[in-house]
C-alpha cells in the first residue's frame, strides 16, 4: 500500500467519526430515542419522555461531553461494578504501553527504518511512496542499526511486563477491597451440588436435607432443588409474549387497531380480535399452571445449598465430600440473576455431544472464514484483482478508485464479516453446558479472541505465502522464519484495519449505536412497537475485550517491525478511555495550540507525545464512560475475572513478537542478535508463571482470612436475618414463580410472570 492510499483511508474514517459524533449529539436529544441512547436511565425511571417539539433539539449539543468528565473510578465501581472498572483498566494499560511505544518507535526506530536502502525506493514522490519504506524491511541486511531494534525489543518487553504486574496487583487488591465493601450476596453463601446419589425411598431433596444436616448441622441453612423446567420455560415465554401483546392492543384508542393477526410480526395470518386473543392467552395460562403442577416430581440430581457463613460455603466447595469423588460434586454457585437454567436438566451424554458439536462448529467457522480473508487480500493487490476480474481493469487504473479499493475497502469488508463472529460464539458457548451467563460470556470471549488472532492475523499475514502450508506449525524451527518473511508485508493492511475497525467502529457501533438505531426505526415502520418492560443491555465483554486485545497484539507485534502503526493504535486507545474526568473540554481546546507550540519550540518531543495523547483523551475519549452510565447495565459480577484473559493475551503477543524477532534477525543476517533474542520468550513465560502463582489464586476464590473477617463484620448487621430469609428462595427457577393476574392489570406494562429476583 502506498502512503496516499493510507491517507485516503484515514480521511474517510475521520470524516465518518465526525459525522457519527454530530448525528449522535442531535439524535440523543430526541425524546423518541431515549430508549436507544439512554436505556439504562429509562429502565431505572430516571428519564421522562417529553413529546413537545423543540427546534433546539435539532441542533447538536455537546453537554454530554462535560457530564462524562465527572465520574471517578470509585463512582464507576459503585455504579457498574468491578468488571466495568477492569474494562476501563484495559484502556489504561493500553494507553500506558503505547504511549511509551510511540516515543521509542516513532522517534528512534522509524528514522532508522526510513534511512535504510534495502528496498531501493524512490523517495522523491512522497504520496506514492510504499509504506514498507518505514518498516524494518528497508534496513540493510547485516546493518548495525538492527542492534537498535534488538535493544528496543528488550526494553519494550521489560516495560510491558512491569505494567502487566502493576495492573495485576492493582486489580487483585481492588477485588479484595470490593469484596469487603460489598453487601452480602447469595452466591457467597451458596454452593451448587451435583451428582446427588440416588437413595431408595428418598427424593433428591430429602437426601440433600439429610446429608447437610448431618455433616454441617451448625451452618446448614436451606436448599433449592433444580427441576426439569425446559417445557415449562417455553410455555412461560410464549404466554409472557402474548400477555404483553394483549396489553399493547388494549392500550390503543382506535378500535379499528385493536386486533392482531396470528402470523409473523402480527402482519400475516388470520385476523384475531381481542376476545379471541384473550381466550388464547387463557389457554396458554392453563397450560402453564398444569405444567407447573407437574414439575414437582421432576427433580434433577442437583441443588443449590445455602449456609450461614461464607467460610463454610468455601470449605464445601474445595473439600471432597465423599470417598467416591463422582458423588456430591460441589462448585461455587453463581448469583441468582447469573444462573443459566437450561442445561441443569441435560444428561451427561447430551452435554458431551454438545461440546463435540461446538468444537466441530468452531473448526468449520474457522475454515469458512478463510474465504473472505483471501478475497480481502486480493483487494490489497491490484494485479491479482485485475487477474480475477479483467473487466475492472479500466476502473482500477483510476487513482482515486485504486486508493479506496486498496486502502479502505479491504479492512471494511473484513470488519463486516468479523462482526458476525461474536453472536455465533456466544450461541455456541451457551450450549456447552455452562451454568452461569458470566461463564458463557468468558468462554465466548476466549473463543472470539483466538478466532480473531488466527483468522484476522495469521490468515492475513500468511495468505499468498504460506496460508495453505499448515504443516509449518508442526515444525517449530520454521515458524520464526516464515512469520518474519510474512508479517512485515501486512503492516499497511493492519494500519487501515485499526483505523476502520478501531476509530470508526467505536463511534458507529458504541456511541452512535448504528445497528440498534436501524432496528428501532425498522420496527417503527413495521408497526412493531409494544409496551414491553424495557431492559437495558449489558456490556458485551465477549466482543469488546477480544477487539481491544487484538489491537494490543497488533501494536506489540509491529512495535519494531513497522512503528508507523503505533500512533494509530494509540489514538484508538485515546478514543476508548477517559483519563481526565474532572477537566472540561474548553480548557483543552483553548490550550491545545499553545501547548503544542511551546513543546515544539523547546524541542520537548517526549512531552509533546504525552500531551498529544492526553489532549486526544480529553477531546474525544468519552465513548466508554457515556455507555457505562447511560446504556449498559451489569447483568452479572465476576469480581474482575476477565483480567486473566487480558493478561494471557498480552503474554501471547509478547512471545509472538519475540518469535518474529528471532526470524527477522536471522533473515537480516544478524545471527548473534537472533540467538540473543531466544532467552527473551523464556524469561517472559517465567514472568507469566510467577504472576499466575502470585495473583491467580485471588481470582479463583477469596482467602480464608477475608471470608472470616467478612463473616465477623456481618454478625453485627441487623439485616443479616432478613437476608437469610431471602436466601431460602433466591435460587428458585424463574419459570416456577407465580404469575400476576393479567385481568387485574390490564393497564399495566408488567410481564405476565413475576420476575423479581431473577
Amino acid at each position: 500500500m502506498i502512503l496516499s492510499a493510507l491517507l485516503t483511508s484515514v480521511g474517510i474514517n475521520v470524516a465518518l467519526c465526525l459525522l457519527f459524533v454530530i448525528l449522535y449529539s442531535i439524535l440523543r436529544n430526541q425524546p423518541r430515542n431515549a430508549d436507544l441512547y439512554t436505556p439504562r436511565l429509562v429502565a431505572e425511571g430516571k428519564v421522562q419522555h417529553e413529546e413537545e417539539f423543540s427546534v433546539g433539539r435539532l441542533l447538536p449539543s455537546f453537554k454530554w461531553v462535560i457530564k462524562a468528565w465527572k465520574p471517578s473510578e470509585d463512582e464507576i465501581l459503585s455504579h457498574s461494578g468491578l468488571d466495568a472498572v477492569v474494562f476501563m483498566r484495559i484502556f489504561t494499560f493500553g494507553l500506558r504501553v503505547f504511549r511509551f511505544a510511540v516515543i521509542v518507535g516513532i522517534l528512534i526506530l522509524l528514522p532508522f527504518n526510513y534511512a535504510g536502502n534495502q528496498l531501493n525506493i524512490d523517495f522523491t514522490d512522497l504520496p506514492n511512496k510504499s509504506l514498507d519504506s518505514f518498516s524494518i524491511s528497508n534496513v540493510d541486511d547485516g546493518s548495525n542499526r538492527l542492534w537498535i531494534h534488538f535493544c528496543a525489543i528488550y526494553i519494550f518487553t521489560a516495560v510491558v511486563c512491569y505494567l502487566l504486574y502493576i495492573e495485576f496487583d492493582y486489580i487483585a487488591s481492588k477485588r479484595i477491597a470490593f469484596f469487603y465493601s460489598s453487601k452480602p450476596r447469595p452466591n457467597q453463601y451458596t454452593v451448587l451440588v451435583r451428582s446427588i446419589p440416588v437413595t431408595p425411598g428418598r427424593s433428591f431433596s430429602e437426601s440433600v436435607e439429610s446429608y447437610f444436616s448431618e455433616y454441617y448441622p451448625s451452618s446448614y441453612l436451606s436448599h433449592s432443588m433444580v427441576r426439569r423446567t425446559s417445557k415449562l420455560r417455553g410455555l412461560v415465554n410464549k404466554a409472557d409474549k402474548a400477555y404483553k401483546k394483549l396489553v399493547h392492543l388494549k392500550s390503543k384508542n382506535d378500535s379499528q387497531q385493536r386486533y392482531t393477526r396470528s402470523g409473523c410480526l402480527g402482519l400475516f395470518g388470520r385476523r384475531m380480535d381481542l376476545d379471541e386473543y384473550e381466550k388464547s392467552l387463557e389457554d396458554m395460562e392453563h397450560d402453564v399452571m398444569t405444567e407447573r403442577s407437574n414439575i414437582v416430581g421432576k427433580e434433577v440430581a442437583a441443588a443449590f445449598v445455602s449456609f450461614k457463613s461464607r467460610l463454610t460455603a468455601a470449605i464445601v466447595v474445595h473439600v471432597q465430600q465423599r470417598l467416591k469423588p463422582t458423588e456430591w460434586v460441589t462448585e461455587q454457585a453463581p448469583d441468582p440473576q447469573d444462573v443459566h437454567w437450561p442445561f441443569f436438566s441435560a444428561s451427561f451424554f447430551k452435554k458431551w455431544m454438545c461440546n463435540i458439536a461446538v468444537i466441530v462448529a468452531c473448526i468449520c467457522i474457522t475454515l469458512l472464514f478463510v474465504i473472505p480473508v483471501v478475497f480481502v487480500q486480493g483487494l490489497t493487490n491490484l494485479d491479482q484483482l485485475e487477474t480475477w476480474f479483467p473487466f475492472l481493469k479500466g476502473l482500477l487504473e483510476k487513482k482515486v478508485v485504486s486508493q479506496v479499493v486498496t486502502g479502505y475497502l479491504p479492512s471494511l469488508i473484513l470488519v463486516l464479516f468479523q462482526s458476525l463472529v461474536p453472536p455465533v460464539m456466544i450461541t455456541l458457548s451457551s450450549i456447552q453446558g455452562y451454568i452461569a451467563f458470566s461463564k458463557i460470556e468468558k468462554s465466548a470471549c476466549i473463543k472470539v479472541l483466538w478466532f480473531t488472532i488466527w483468522n484476522v492475523f495469521f490468515a492475513n499475514v500468511l495468505s499468498g505465502t504460506a496460508l495453505y502450508k499448515a504443516d509449518i506449525f508442526l515444525e517449530p524451527k520454521n515458524i520464526p522464519e516464515t512469520l518474519a518473511a510474512a508479517v512485515p508485508g501486512q503492516a499497511s493492511f493492519f494500519i487501515a484495519y485499526v483505523v476502520t475497525s478501531g476509530w470508526t467502529k467505536i463511534f458507529s457501533a458504541k456511541l452512535f449505536r448504528l445497528k440498534p438505531l436501524i432496528w428501532s426505526y425498522a420496527k417503527g415502520i413495521l408497526c412493531c412497537h409494544s409496551d414491553e418492560e424495557h431492559e437495558a443491555p449489558s456490556i458485551p465483554y465477549h466482543s469488546e475485550i477480544p477487539k481491544i486485545m487484538f489491537f494490543i497484539l497488533l501494536g506489540v507485534t509491529y512495535f519494531f517491525l513497522a512503528p508507523l502503526i503505533l500512533p494509530f493504535v494509540l489514538v484508538y486507545f485515546c478514543f476508548g478511555y477517559i483519563v481526565y474526568r474532572n477537566q472540561v473540554s474548553l480548557w483543552c481546546s483553548c490550550l491545545f495550540l499553545r501547548i503544542l507550540t511551546i513543546c515544539w519550540i523547546f524541542g520537548s518531543l517526549p512531552f509533546l507525545f504525552r500531551t498529544i495523547g492526553k489532549v486526544c483523551i480529553c477531546s474525544f475519549n468519552l465513548v466508554l464512560l457515556e455507555q457505562l452510565f447511560n446504556v449498559y447495565k451489569p447483568k452479572f459480577e465476576t469480581g474482575g475475572k476477565f483480567w486473566t484473559v487480558v493478561h494471557d493475551a498480552t503474554i501471547f503477543a509478547l512471545v509472538l513478537m519475540h518469535i518474529i524477532a528471532i526470524g527477522i534477525f536471522g533473515l537480516k543476517k544478524v545471527p548473534i542478535a537472533s540467538s540473543a533474542t531466544i532467552p527473551l520468550p523464556i524469561l517472559t513465560l517465567i514472568f507469566n508463571s510467577y504472576c499466575r502463582r502470585r495473583f491467580l489464586p485471588t481470582f479463583r476464590g477469596y482467602p480464608a482470612e477475608c471470608l472470616i473477617n467478612k463473616d465477623r463484620m456481618d454478625e453485627n448487621d441487623p439485616a443479616i436475618s432478613s437476608f437469610y430469609d431471602e436466601l431460602a428462595t433466591a435460587y428458585r427457577d424463574p419459570a416456577t414463580k407465580s404469575r400476576r393476574d393479567s385481568r387485574k392489570s390490564e393497564s399495566s406494562n408488567s410481564p405476565l410472570l413475576d420476575r423479581s429476583n431473577v
